[in-house]
């Protein structure tokens, strides 16, 4: 999903809803209902979206795009204004979830491909779905933009590499091939993104509150495509679905406590804890796809993240907006 820009951390003082908060609550009350809309008639007819497939490299480049459009340049001067929780945020990114996906993989003794698919997902970079998280988390939303775009960024490097390691002997993964997609893929989208914000700032902003709702279609899109495997679904399902939750809430925990280690407020670690435990998982479900084609059961656990991930952050930015001796926004 698109994200926020850091202006949208301005609420009205009025008891009403500001219609930033309106709109924040509609996506993580609707967007976890089409994903998982999408992901139950993908496995209910599975052979009516095979013909899609060529299209979800398209699909994926429409949702970083629209997550370009959300950037502006001040997103960016906290790398210079606040470097730590940055750095501790993308940091905890890159080895807190690829290795808890690598332990839960042998713990669990997961099939190659499926752990080769958890192990994808661990490797993604930050979910864009995380910036209006964290808005309805009371948490940092400057902060999450800057550290979903940095993580974004770095994906055509980290991505292909940790994936390469970590997967070791279980699949052949050609990492040049990897990070020239994510290039294409993400990097390409995200910047021109950025680009047409910075030259066509006023036009872009008119057209914001339609870019999670585009962002969402791709993502719905690309679960018709990769959740069309139902007999694998149906075969191993339960392990796949416990594996994908103890990751995410893993994520979750080890995030927060990655901030609070690295001596930030409760209200940055909230931050970190939902960039950590919400990952682009559109990405890695068409990773897998293009990638691991022999294998199609390699992109379930992308499939099963996307639809968890957007459940349990909605109910993460619930417990944090109740926590009593949280933050205040």
């Amino acid at each position: 999903m698109g994200g926020m820009s850091t202006s949208d951390t301005v609420t009205t003082q009025s008891p009403s809803l500001s219609s930033e908060d309106r709109s924040a609550r509609i996506a993580v009350t609707v967007f976890p209902l089409l994903i998982l809309a999408a992901f139950a008639i993908a496995m209910v007819t599975p052979a009516t979206f095979k013909p899609l497939a060529p299209g979800v490299s398209w699909a994926l480049g429409v949702i970083m795009f629209g997550m370009g459009l959300t950037l502006t340049i001040p997103d960016f001067g906290l790398i210079v204004k606040r470097p730590l929780p940055v750095l501790v945020g993308v940091v905890a990114q890159y080895l807190i979830m690829p290795l808890v996906g690598w332990i839960l993989c042998y713990v669990f003794r997961l099939p190659d491909a499926v752990a080769v698919g958890v192990i994808l997902v661990g490797c993604a970079p930050g979910g864009t779905a995380s910036n209006v998280i964290s808005y309805l988390a009371k948490a940092d939303v400057a902060l999450s933009v800057t550290m979903t775009s940095i993580s974004t960024l770095l994906a055509p490097l980290m991505t292909p590499l940790l994936t390469a390691w970590l997967v070791g002997s279980r699949m052949p993964v050609d990492g040049a091939a990897m990070a020239q997609n994510i290039l294409l893929m993400v990097l390409a989208p995200v910047l021109g993104g950025f680009i047409v914000r910075f030259v066509a700032g006023q036009l872009v902003e008119k057209i914001l509150p339609l870019l999670p709702w585009i962002s969402v279609l791709g993502i719905c899109y690309v679960l018709l495509v990769v959740s069309g495997s139902v007999d694998k679904i149906l075969t191993s399902g339960a392990l796949i679905i416990a594996v994908v939750i103890c990751h995410n809430l893993l994520g979750y925990l080890f995030g927060y406590l990655a901030g609070r280690v690295g001596g930030g407020s409760d209200k940055a670690a909230r931050t970190t804890a939902i960039e950590v435990g919400m990952q682009n998982s559109a990405l890695a479900a068409t990773l897998a796809k293009t990638h691991f084609a022999a294998t199609p059961e390699t992109a379930l656990p992308a499939a099963v993240f996307s639809v968890w991930h957007n459940l349990s952050g909605a109910l993460l930015a619930t417990f944090f907006r109740r926590w009593k001796n949280g933050g205040q926004a």
